[in-house]
């Protein structure tokens, strides 16, 4: 399978990965304060518990513990949470493809994997803040199900991907 990113010319990939990782990073330490306010005892990792809720019943304890200024941050979040999509999704397929590189046979060819896996992990990231809006805004708990399923996957891809692209790093290039 084709790397989905390899139409870029390669002495740009490793600056733009460099790029995209620090972007990443950046969004990431700027979630913090937005998700300070979210952090409840019914929601201990902030918006991420409400990804993960998987019951109607979790997801309403959990939505019942934001004020209205609580829901603000976590609107916010959820908007601003596109951006980090760009960013983390690009990382990582860069990673996979800068990765790919690095070795030849099966394992070059997983890295085209890995690079749409990043993206789909965005994909599923925005379809589960779609829902996640919706549940903030108009009540709809019924979504907590497929929210969370959304949700596992995305991280299991993040995961998956961020393991190939150390994998591959750490792996010894073969000898030429």
């Amino acid at each position: 399978m084709n790397h989905p990113l390899a139409w870029i010319p390669n002495p740009a990939r490793k600056p733009l990965f460099y790029f995209f990782l620090a972007a990443t990073v950046v969004l990431l330490f700027l979630f913090q304060p937005l998700n300070r306010p979210l952090t409840t005892a019914a929601a201990p990792a902030g918006i991420v518990s409400l990804q993960l809720a998987a019951t109607p019943e979790r997801a309403q304890s959990i939505l019942d513990s934001w004020n209205a200024h609580s829901r603000l941050f976590a609107a916010f979040g959820l908007g601003f949470d596109y951006l980090f999509m760009f960013a983390y999704a690009a990382a990582l397929a860069l990673g996979a493809l800068l990765a790919a590189n690095r070795h030849p046979g099966w394992l070059a060819r997983l890295g085209g994997w890995a690079g749409w896996g990043a993206w789909m992990a965005a994909i599923l990231d925005a379809l589960e803040n779609f829902g996640q809006f919706h549940q903030l805004f108009n009540g709809r708990t019924d979504w907590t199900a497929p929210i969370a399923v959304l949700a596992g996957l995305k991280f299991t891809l993040i995961l998956l991907v961020l393991v190939y692209d150390l994998a591959g790093w750490l792996w010894p290039k073969p000898k030429q």
